[in-house]
Parts: structure tokens; sequence; C-alpha cells
């Protein structure tokens, strides 16, 4: 059982050229569209990245270039007011405030506008409902204007009167003769409306879910989508950090949250703040997907057919081997019939075609000779003693009837003796000669050896076979031979079935006939059943 199952584990592991044709087209069409999937995924990817990286960077540039410019006006707006401060350090308060107001209200730039001496204190503030006027300056981001004498922006802060969350800017004041007087500041109100606020502030997440924000130079948020996070600390953040540093660019990050995002960034030159544009990598996925959906639609149908046809081709470059194989496989167990060669457009499936066909059929000439030669006896061209058993099992597989003559020279050894071999081979040659032309052509004539003949004659009754075997017996008795003398045979008979169902029982009833015929004096013919005829 192991043996067996064993051998069929092994052929049926075989598999056909046609199966490993195709499976071979499959695979190719196959890693073809997967590498190119994949390649145009990753291509497209790439080029994603690359476009929003740049687009991104080159917003941030833009926004950035627009504070820039916003900045330096605020800055000689401040400027302009100092260097007339400078000119008259005792201006009257009421000149000072209405001077104050025209600043603040002739731009937009700022939400207040303050002015304090090179001690501290304020002298003057607009607008007036903030209170501080003639009081000390008390914030961080004063005093250290106050301290620096020179241009300054500050981070964003609350105010201690009203809670505001603002940036401060300051331009130090210095009088004819280098003296330091103070300085004029101002204000920038992040979450209420300046013109930063109108350019900036409105900033919103896109459909796209690409927003911007902007940094000051130490990390504070001043603008933001989410209000509530303005004046957060984000200096963390690795763009805010390139920031910081002072560099400009681009490049995939993670925010706080855990997000994959690309971000362009950009510093701005006149306060060191900082722009950056946000684009989520979810978006670029999306489109992504959206790009393979559409690839898949527009490709698909293509590689179906090519595939289709791929399978069509192999089944065709395969035919003709599978169709060798087989006739090869059939050749020695059937009898192949020899038909006209067929035409391949593939020229090797042709030319192997035709070589093996002329093979084989040039195989099964020589083989159908050998196999007549091993049935037929060399010197008479009679049938042999197999041809005979052969013969006599399918007449009885098929019932039929017939009657078997067994024949022998007489005294051919004399002839052997007095004429030599080669004049008895011609006696031989004769006495088939005779035979044949004697039955009829579905009869069978047989060469058992040496000297003795059986014939089989078909469908024929014992009396009607006595008749024929008389006739062969004169015939040859009245032939001339090489020898000259007179040649006579001998002849036995028996009938199938009833003188026996078995060739060697027939045989046997055939010798006892024709030994009858020789102890009786030869030249005679005797059947199984009766003494005389």
């Amino acid at each position: 059982m192991s043996a067996w199952y064993k051998s069929f584990s092994r052929k049926s592991r075989k598999a056909s050229l046609t199966t490993l044709l195709i499976g071979l087209v499959i695979l190719t069409v196959c890693l073809t569209f997967t590498i190119l999937l994949i390649g145009s995924y990753k291509s497209k990817k790439q080029s994603l990245v690359e476009t929003t990286l740049s687009l991104n960077h080159l917003m941030a540039s833009k926004m950035s270039q627009t504070i820039d410019a916003l900045f330096i006006s605020m800055r000689s707006s401040l400027k302009y007011s100092a260097d007339k401060l400078a000119a008259n350090p005792a201006m009257p308060a009421k000149e000072l405030d209405t001077h104050l107001e025209m600043l603040r209200n002739s731009n937009g730039y700022f939400n207040s506008i303050t002015r304090v001496d090179e001690t501290g204190r304020i002298l003057s503030v607009e607008p007036k409902s903030i209170g501080t006027a003639n009081m000390s300056v008390s914030s961080e981001a004063g005093l250290e204007a106050l301290a620096l004498k020179k241009p300054y922006v500050s981070k964003p802060y609350k105010t201690a009167t009203t809670q505001r969350l603002i940036v401060m800017i300051s331009e130090p004041i210095f009088d004819d003769s280098g003296a330091y007087r103070g300085f004029i500041s101002g204000s920038i109100y992040l979450h209420e409306s300046n013109i930063l606020n109108m350019i900036f502030g409105s900033t919103e997440i896109d459909e796209s879910g690409t927003y911007y924000y902007v940094v000051s130079s130490e990390g504070y948020l001043l603008f933001h989508p989410d209000r509530s996070r303005i004046g957060e600390n984000v200096s963390s953040n690795s763009v805010v950090q390139e920031i910081m540093l002072g560099h400009s660019g681009s490049g995939r990050i993670v925010n706080q949250q855990g997000i994959h995002q690309l971000a362009g960034y950009s510093v701005v030159p006149a306060n060191r703040w900082g722009v950056v544009e946000i684009s989520p990598k979810s978006i670029m996925d999306e489109q992504l997907k959206h790009h393979i959906q559409a690839m898949l639609i527009y490709i698909c149908p293509p590689f179906f057919v090519l595939l289709i046809g791929s399978i069509w081709l192999a089944r065709k470059l395969a035919q003709p081997f599978v169709n060798l194989a087989d006739w090869i496989s059939r050749h020695g167990k059937e009898r192949i019939v020899a038909v006209t060669p067929t035409n391949h457009w593939n020229r090797e499936a042709d030319l192997l075609t035709k070589t093996i066909q002329s093979t084989l059929y040039t195989i099964q000439t020589k083989t159908d000779q050998l196999a007549r030669e091993a049935q037929l006896d060399p010197l008479t061209g009679l049938l042999n003693r197999r041809s005979l058993e052969s013969m006599f099992l399918e007449w009885k597989e098929l019932e039929i009837e017939f009657t078997l003559l067994l024949m022998d020279i007489d005294r051919f050894k004399a002839v052997n003796d007095s004429y030599g071999h080669q004049a008895g081979d011609e006696v031989l040659k004769l006495l088939a000669r005779v035979a044949t032309d004697h039955v009829r052509p579905f009869d069978a004539c047989f060469r058992l050896g040496g000297e003795e003949f059986v014939i089989l004659l078909k469908n024929t009754r014992l009396e009607s076979a006595v008749l024929v075997a008389e006739r062969i017996r004169k015939a040859i008795e009245r032939t001339e031979n090489p020898t000259g003398a007179t040649i006579t045979v001998s002849i036995g008979l028996s009938h199938y079935p009833s003188c026996g169902t078995t060739p060697e029982k027939v045989m046997h009833q055939a010798d006892q006939a024709l030994y009858k015929a020789k102890q009786e004096g030869r030249n005679r013919t005797r059947t199984s059943n009766e003494e005389r005829l």
C-alpha cells in the first residue's frame, strides 16, 4: 500500500507542459502587473511627497515675505515716531496723546501704542481705556525692552491689566545728544482685530486638511487654526526647532499629537518668526488610494485581455508537444495509424512533429515487418507454429468450427540424402505453393518445421475437408519437382470441436490420423474417427 501510494504521489506531482506554460504566463503577467502597481505607487508617492513639500515651502515662504514686509513697515512707523519724539523729548502730554492716537489709527498695525521714558514710567498710552498712563512698566517684555535700549520684539505674553495675549514691538528713543530717553512700543493683540489678524488670524484647515501657523522666534504659537492654542510653547516640535535655529526648508514630521505630516517652513527675516505650512500624510495616502483605484480601472481590462491572450498562446504553443507526447505514449500500446503530418505555425514544433512522426512511422514499419517475420516461416513464407497457436485461440474464442489438416512429406529424409538439402528446400517451397493454391483466401497454411505442414479450413466439416486434402495430395503427387522423382504426402485430419476443444487435443487427433496414413503405406489421407477412406 505504501509503495502504491508513493508511486501514485510521484505521478500526481507531474505537471503537463500546458499547465506549466499557462502557470508561467499567469505568474509573469501577475508579477508584471504587481511590479507596475508597486512602481507606480512608489513613483506617485514620491511625486506627491515632493510636490506637497515644495508647495508647502513655497506658501510658507510667501507668507513669511508678507510678514517680513509688514514688520519692516511697522518698524518704520515706530522708527518714524521714535525719531520725532527724540527731536522733542519734552513734548507736552496732550500733544503726545494726539501723536500716539494718530499713529495708532493711521495704519491699523497696532492695537495699542505706549510711550515709556527712560525711568520706566508710562508717559502716554493709546487707547486711554487701558488705564496704564503715569504707571511704571511692570511687564517682563516692557522691562526687557527698557533694558535692551534697542529694537525689540517680545514673545507672546498676557498683560496684567487686560489679560490680553499680545506681542510687543518697541523702538528706542535717543535725543540729539545720544542720551537714552526710553522707547515707543506698539502692541499686537493676537486675539483681536489688527492687520496681522486680518491676514493670518483667519487661518483654517481647508478641505484637504492643509493649514498653516505662525510661531515666534522663541517657539510660541502666534497664529493657529485652533485659536485656543495661541501662545502655546511648541518649541519641542522639530520644525519649530529648525525655525528657532534660523533655518527654512521642508520635511516630514510627527507633531505633538503623533500625526505624520508634510511641512514647509520659512523664517521671517525681520523678526525671526516662522511660518509653517502643514499637510497631513493621510491626505496623501487618500490621493494614492484614488490613484491606485484609477490605475486598476484603466489597467485591469487590458491586463485581463493580455492574460487571456497569453493563456491562449501558451495552449497553442504547448498543444503540438502535448499531441506528440500523447502520440508517443500510445506507441507500443496500440498500432499507430499513419496520418498526414500536421503543419504547425511554430517552426520548432513543426520540425519536431514531422521528425518524430517520420521516426515513429519508420519504427512502426520495422516493427510490423519484424512482427510479420516472427509469424512467418522464412523458407516457405507460410505462417509458423506461433501463428498457428494464436489463430487457433482466436477462432476458438469466436466459436468458429474448422478442420485441421496435418501433412507430412513421405520419406523426406531420403530426398535430402539423395538430392541434397537445397533440393529438399525447393520441395518444401513447392509443397507450400501447391497447398496455398488449393485453399480459400480465408483458410490458413502453416509450416510446423521440417517437412510437417498444417492447414486450417475455416467453417469446414470433416467430410468436406477430406475432399480438399485429397485434391492437395494428388496435386503434389502430379506436380513436377526439382528432384525429378515423385513426391507424395500423407495427411491426417481432425475437426474442431468434435475431435477436441484444445489445440493439443485437436493436434493429437490429427497426428494419430497421420500416423495411420503412414502405417497404411503413405500417400493417403486419414481422419481421426475412421480407419480408411
